[in-house]
């Protein structure tokens, strides 16, 4: 069943899973590309633009070469986290060795409190830093990124850390559903951190796993629908949001058995939270994809008019966000950010790749929005119109980034040394870092300098405060 197009002004959506290697080759060669629908469902009806049939190309094909290699991705990444599990519950690999002898090795349990993704695996730290209590300007940013960071664990972890590390609650976990590809896509889950003098429901978002074909389809995909009166939106994330087939993206949907769409089942949860305590807020968040879903979450919010949960929305963190919409999209945002004060906070550290992702040119038109908090590899912030070579792939940069990234390797060792072990990267992140002289932008990506740059800010961080008290 096709999607209701009657929420949309025009859209442009890319057909990968049937799409064969002479339609990918038609691609380069004709401007026909919407014919019979095969490659392209789009409202226009020619694409005369070489550029973007280019891009269109290289989409589709980066699609078609995931979807064959899903099972195989799934599969070696599934024996990559048991094996750092299998390391770290067995202490080290001596340790391991030594009980393969006995035979005694521990084997960890998958979907167990204690079995740790990639992610987990790369950012080890589930503690917050007790030095930033309620209060401080860096506060809802450092709990931003840690919330963001552990939605990539199964549940029982994510459940663990809320209630044995931080003391707060655990309030709802959501596998989401995608219409798309028949299946859930991504994750996120509700907490609350109560205390004497405040009250917060924390909606965080997964961002996309290391070896999950789908999730990684969902950010290639540059597939976009122009909403009416909003702009133009990155049609993959909406897909992964709740976007669906048969419906688009109405105001209420009735109850789909196993079809727990994200923005849905979401915002009813954060509406009931909300009653109960009128002086509640509530904050969004994500990492990368999650992020991405944040930003894409309030802007449906904004687009249904949900005028009473907006005026309860005290902030959206987003770390490592990629571009969401077009200008009149960031437009649209920037006027209901104002409207409903809320603060829109998007981290970039150093050299990341996803922020400077889709491209902001002629071509794909994608934008950023909200206020950019910039960090160096020194970890000082400053606020930005826009990131420091915004389309990443400038050849005059190639030096200054490999440059930086080696300094990123060595900062590894020396950073532990005058900050404390809480800073200490392993043995994971490092081979990251190597990896990084060779693409610099990779490891910039991962949760661990993010989490660094919300407790390290060095510049005055007065541009963090939460809004006024909107009830005054």
């Amino acid at each position: 069943m096709e999607c209701d197009k009657s929420f949309s002004d025009s859209y442009m959506l890319l057909n990968s899973k049937e799409v064969g290697l002479f339609d990918l080759i038609y691609i380069i060669y004709s401007s026909k590309v919407v014919k019979k629908k095969l490659l392209v469902d789009s409202s226009y009806k020619d694409e005369e633009n070489l550029c973007r049939r280019w891009i269109i190309f290289v989409s589709i094909g980066a699609q078609k070469v995931l979807h064959a290699l899903s099972v195989p991705m799934a599969m070696f990444g599934s024996a990559i986290e048991m094996g750092l599990n299998i390391l770290s519950t067995n202490g080290n690999f001596f340790n391991l060795v030594l009980n393969f002898i006995r035979g005694k090795v521990v084997i960890p349990e998958r979907g167990s409190a204690s079995f740790k993704s990639v992610i987990a695996n790369l950012e080890w730290r589930v503690r917050l830093d007790p030095s930033i209590k309620h209060g401080d300007p860096r506060y809802n940013a450092a709990l931003s990124i840690m919330a963001s960071k552990i939605s990539y664990e199964n549940q029982p972890f994510i459940q663990n850390v809320l209630t044995h590390n931080w003391k707060m609650e655990f309030l709802g976990f959501y596998d989401c559903w995608n219409d798309y590809q028949n299946k859930a896509t991504t994750q996120a889950f509700i907490m609350r951190d109560k205390g004497e003098d405040h009250d917060t429901i924390v909606v965080a978002f997964r961002g996309t796993k290391p070896f999950d074909a789908d999730a990684w389809s969902s950010d290639i995909d540059i597939s976009w629908y122009e909403i009416k009166g909003v702009g133009k939106i990155h049609g993959g994330f909406m897909k992964a949001l709740g976007l669906q087939k048969s419906k688009g993206f109405p105001k209420e949907v009735g109850f789909e058995k196993n079809k727990p769409f994200a923005y849905y089942e979401i915002r009813n949860k954060v509406k009931k939270l909300l009653e109960e305590n009128d002086k509640a807020k509530l904050i969004v968040t994500g990492h990368s994809l999650g992020g991405a879903l944040a930003a894409v979450f309030t802007a449906i919010l904004s687009y249904h008019d949900e005028k009473w949960l907006l005026q309860r929305l005290e902030g959206v963190y987003t770390f490592g966000q990629p571009r969401v919409g077009d200008q009149t999209f960031c437009q649209f945002m920037e006027d209901k950010l104002v409207e409903h004060d809320i603060h829109y906070f998007r981290f970039v550290y150093g050299y990341d790749l996803v922020p400077r992702l889709p491209y902001d040119d002629d071509s794909l038109m994608f934008k950023h929005f909200g206020t950019c908090v910039y960090s160096n590899m020194h970890y000082l912030a400053k606020i930005v119109d826009e990131e420091p070579n915004k389309n990443y792939f400038s050849p005059v940069k190639v030096i200054p980034m490999m440059v930086n990234a080696l300094g990123e390797l060595v900062r590894s060792f020396t950073l532990p040394l005058w900050k404390g072990n809480e800073y200490k990267e392993g043995s994971l992140m490092r081979f990251m870092r190597i990896v990084g002289l060779l693409i610099p932008g990779i490891p910039a990506h991962c949760p661990q300098d993010y989490v660094n740059a919300t407790r390290l800010i060095t510049s005055p961080p007065h541009f963090l405060l939460p809004p006024k008290d909107k009830s005054q």
